[in-house]
């Protein structure tokens, strides 16, 4: 997906259905939001050859929405009762930051505490059937087979050329079972991928529909606990029935990468009942967009009380511990770019490939050594992974040596000498880093290496800087060993 072209008309609908005025910094967030198509149907449980068949006013809304256009997540209420300066993003109203904290305080927040993020636009799928594991290895990369049981990877959709259709995080729930989780920007695009890429491989593999059966989790929630206190802040919650493994319920077993489905205790004080309540059992997974450890926490829509909706029970829950705040849009971007994680429609897209992505880890051994391996975009991602050479462009990490304004998205990076060789995708000032400006951005092949003295164009000024590994920051993220 392109990077935005509409900003201006963007920013002036979002001042009129928004009490926020945009300021210089909140522009560049702004900037993230991805150019939007138009809505398909809203499929809540369909199999693989139900999509197509819908009228195209089946369902209008996600969650709950005052127009067709801009939705509300089931936190929303919470964040307008914090004051939390709301903005269209991927087509909902979302937090950007939060009154108690500038942006650089709620990022350093979470880098020293714990933070939650409403995530909720997120697009949660579930898909499952006899078929659902060798599908799944056909639109990505990734050695769905090896995958163990409640663990995840990080993997990417990828178009018949080898192109990146969206970044994914999927985490096998079963022998045949799977959860999976796509960018809200790109839910239309990918919906119509899926279904495409689902009804060729059935047709080839002459397979019934009912052999892949395909959830899309529109009205589940989803929570990201992150920051180094998570943990702490999560644990006193889970509930432990005395008759199980107590292992199963110590967080400090439960690693990166992996989920364990737990039930958690909701206090009195933040019920309105006033008595304690259980959850149902979540998918809580340790994993996150932030560099930090923390959590992702998977909400189904049923009620608890008589008036707010799970979600909202959940996040007082989390609240309720000092350790723990609100954090918004601003932080997220900020602390995504100091760990060196791509966004969608700006730092990748089906432009280009996981090796020049510098995502070709995620490209599997066994995917590799196939001779021949049945995914998208194979016979051209492979040769570029064996032979990096061939590849026209990479993205890399970009530091400015000087300071002054950052690099932002659509700056020219160019030679010593003031010959154009890339692009900036995503800059900030670091806010962990005392505010140097970071960047990150594609440059020809070559010109990638760490330390490669370069110059970015910044109002019309050539900028030094220098090529350098990422993450700037480094992650925390909680491994076994």
């Amino acid at each position: 997906m392109p990077p935005n072209r509409g900003l201006q008309p963007l920013l002036r609908a979002s001042c009129q259905t928004s009490r926020w005025r945009p300021t210089a910094r909140a522009l560049s967030i702004l900037a993230l939001r991805p150019k939007q198509s138009a809505p398909l149907p809203q499929i809540t449980h369909v199999r693989s050859s139900q999509l197509s068949e819908l009228a195209p006013n089946t369902v209008q809304r996600r969650f709950a929405s005052t127009s067709d256009s801009i939705n509300r997540t089931p936190l929303y209420d919470m964040h307008v009762a914090a004051n939390a300066k709301m903005v269209p993003f991927a087509n909902f109203s979302m937090p950007l930051t939060y009154p108690d904290q500038s942006q650089s305080e709620s990022h350093k927040w979470t880098r020293e505490n714990a933070s939650i993020f409403d995530v909720s636009h997120m697009v949660q799928h579930k898909l499952s059937g006899a078929l659902a594991c060798r599908f799944l290895e056909t639109i990505t990369p990734s050695a769905i087979k090896d995958i163990a049981k409640h663990t995840s990877t990080l993997s990417v959709l990828l178009d018949s050329s080898g192109g990146i259709v969206d970044d994914t995080v999927i985490t096998r729930l079963g022998r045949d079972s799977f959860y999976f989780v796509t960018n809200a920007g790109c839910r239309e695009d990918d919906l119509k991928f899926i279904q495409s890429q689902m009804d060729a491989f059935l047709k080839a593999e002459n397979a019934s529909s009912d052999q892949i059966t395909w959830h899309i989790l529109d009205h589940h929630s989803l929570l990201a606990l992150q920051g180094p206190r998570a943990a702490e802040v999560l644990q006193p919650l889970i509930f432990r029935d005395s008759d199980d493994d107590q292992t199963d319920y110590d967080l400090s077993t439960l690693y990166f990468g992996q989920s364990r489905w737990l039930q958690l205790s909701i206090p009195s004080d933040c019920t309105k009942e006033g008595t304690d309540l259980n959850t149902p059992s979540l998918l809580i997974s340790r994993t996150g967009y932030t560099g930090e450890d923390g959590f992702e926490i998977s909400i189904p829509p049923e009620k608890i009380t008589t008036s707010a909706p799970l979600a909202q029970s959940i996040a007082k829950a989390l609240l309720s511990n000092p350790a723990a705040r609100w954090a918004g849009l601003a932080a997220r971007d900020s602390l995504r770019l100091e760990a060196g994680m791509c966004l969608y429609g700006h730092d990748i897209d089906t432009s280009v490939t996981p090796g020049m992505a510098a995502l070709g880890w995620v490209v599997a051994k066994s995917r590799r050594d196939s001779p021949d391996p049945p995914f998208n975009g194979a016979s051209q991602i492979l040769p570029q992974l064996a032979k990096p050479s061939t590849m026209p462009k990479r993205r890399v990490g970009l530091v400015l040596l000087d300071k002054g304004g950052a690099a932002r998205e659509g700056a020219e990076i160019v030679t010593p000498d003031g010959d154009t060789i890339g692009t900036v995708t995503s800059g900030l000032p670091s806010p962990s880093l005392g505010g140097q400006n970071i960047a990150m951005g594609y440059v020809k092949n070559g010109f990638h290496k760490k330390g490669t003295q370069v110059g970015v164009k910044i109002r019309g000024k050539v900028r030094a800087a220098e090529v350098r590994a990422m993450p700037f920051v480094e992650s925390r993220f909680h491994r076994k060993g």
